[in-house]
C-alpha cells in the first residue's frame, strides 16, 4: 500500500532527528533486525563481476578474501548500497538498467529485487538514510532530461515513496554527508535516454557540477559549477573525506588535452582541480571510483583505462603514490590502507592478491561492508 505524503514526510522526520547514529541496533528497519547468522565468514565487500560466460552476478567476499555467496543479475551491475547495520546491501544495475537486487548478507542470500517508476532509470549509486529505513538512488528521468533522487521505504519492500530533484543532469553518484542531512550529488550533465543506451547527446553543451539538497525536503542548499576549461569534465563519483568531498570525472573533450581529472569541494566555496595534468598521463581521461581510507587520511581514484591507482593525502591534496595493476577498478577501505579489484578477477592489499579467479573480471565498484 502506497504511503500518504503526511507519512513520508514524517518517516523523513523522524530519520533526521536520529541523524546522530545513537541508535541501539534493534531500532532499524525490522526485516534488517531480524535476520539470523548461518556462516562462519563476515560479509567485508560486496562487488559485481561478469563471468567468463557472459553472465552478471554479485559477489560477497570476506576480509580473507574468501568468496561467501554469489547471486545471478539479470544485466550488468554497478555500485553498491550498505544498510547501517550491515545486515542487507542493494545491488544497482548499470545505467540505464532498471533493477536493484537485496541481498541478504547475514543468511547468505537474495533477498528481494525492485524497480524504479516508469521512465527512470538508475544511475548504478544510492545509500541509506542513518537509522536504514530509507533508501536514496540516483536516477534519470530520461523523458524530461532531468536528474532525480529517488526514494525507497525498505520497511515497506522497498516501495517507492518519493523523489527529489537533484538540481541537475545525470546524477551519477549521490553521498550523505557526516550530519546525516546533506546529500552530495555529483550532476555529471550529459543527456543520456534508454533509447540510445550509452550515447552522450549533449556534448557540446553539459554543464557538470555539484548540487547539494537536504534529504528531508529536497530543497537545494548549495551548488557549485566548475571553471569553464572544465565543462566537458563529466562528474561521476564522490568520497567524503574529513569536511569536504572528493571527485572523479570522466573527460568528453579532445582526448589528447592534459587536465585534471579529480577536484575537491567544500561547501560554499569553488570546486578545486587536484594537482596538474600531467599528473594524469596515461589514465585515459576517466576515473572510475573514488574511495576513502577509514580514518579519512588517504584517497583512492582508480583509472582502470590505464590501469593505474592514484593514493592521494586529503589534508594537502598531494599525490601520495601510484599503484600499478591491469584494469583495477574497484576501491574501499581496508583500516588504513585500501582493497582493490581488477577486471583480471584479483582482489588486492598490500599489493598482494588474496582472491584470484581468472574466469571473472570484477566491475567498477567494491564496497565495503565493515
Amino acid at each position: 500500500m502506497a504511503l500518504s505524503r503526511r507519512t513520508f514526510l514524517s518517516r523523513i522526520a523522524a530519520s533526521g532527528v536520529l541523524a546522530t547514529g545513537q541508535l541501539p541496533l534493534a531500532s532499524f528497519a525490522p526485516g534488517f533486525a531480524q535476520a539470523q547468522t548461518s556462516s562462519p565468514h563476515q560479509a567485508a565487500y560486496v562487488s559485481t563481476l561478469r563471468q567468463s560466460d557472459g553472465q552478471y552476478a554479485a559477489a560477497v567476499i570476506d576480509h580473507a578474501g574468501n568468496l561467501i555467496f554469489q547471486e545471478h543479475l539479470d544485466d550488468r551491475g554497478h555500485a553498491t548500497a550498505i544498510t547501517p547495520n550491515k545486515k542487507f546491501a542493494v545491488v544497482f544495475a548499470r545505467r540505464p538498467g532498471r533493477f536493484a537486487l537485496v541481498l541478504d548478507l547475514v543468511n547468505n542470500q537474495r533477498h528481494q529485487a525492485f524497480s524504479p517508476s516508469a521512465g527512470h532509470h538508475f544511475y548504478g549509486h544510492g545509500f541509506f538514510s542513518p537509522d536504514g529505513k530509507i533508501l536514496y538512488a540516483t536516477e534519470n528521468d530520461y523523458e524530461n532530461e532531468r536528474g532525480i533522487i529517488g526514494i525507497y521505504d525498505t520497511e515497506n519492500n522497498f516501495a517507492r515513496i518519493g523523489q527529489h530533484d537533484s538540481y541537475g543532469i545525470g546524477p551519477h553518484e549521490a553521498i550523505l554527508l557526516s550530519d546525516g542531512i546533506t546529500i552530495a550529488i555529483s550532476n555529471g550533465g550529459i543527456v543520456t535516454h534508454p533509447d540510445y543506451p550509452r550515447q552522450k547527446l549533449n556534448l557540446p553543451s553539459m554543464e557538470p557540477q555539484i548540487s547539494y539538497i537536504d534529504r528531508r525536503d529536497g530543497k537545494l542548499i548549495s551548488q557549485s559549477k566548475l571553471p569553464s576549461e572544465y565543462t566537458q569534465l563529466s562528474l561521476r563519483h564522490m568520497s567524503a573525506a574529513k569536511d569536504h568531498i572528493w571527485i572523479g570525472g570522466q573527460f568528453e573533450g579532445d582526448p589528447g588535452s592534459s587536465i585534471s581529472l579529480v577536484a575537491t569541494h567544500r561547501l560554499g566555496e569553488e570546486i578545486k582541480p587536484v594537482s596538474k595534468g600531467q599528473t594524469y598521463l596515461g589514465m585515459k581521461q576517466y576515473i572510475g571510483s573514488v574511495s576513502t581510507n577509514a580514518n579519512g587520511s588517504l584517497v583512492a581514484t582508480s583509472a582502470p583505462k590505464g590501469n593505474k591507482i592514484a593514493i592521494w593525502n586529503s589534508d594537502t591534496r598531494e599525490l601520495v603514490k601510484i599503484i600499478t595493476h591491469q584494469d583495477a577498478g574497484g576501491v574501499a577501505p581496508n583500516g588504513k590502507d585500501f582493497t582493490i579489484s581488477d577486471g583480471q578477477g584479483n582482489l588486492w592489499q598490500n599489493n598482494k592478491a588474496i582472491y584470484h579467479n581468472p574466469e571473472i573480471a570484477w566491475d567498477n565498484h567494491l564496497s565495503s561492508v565493515t
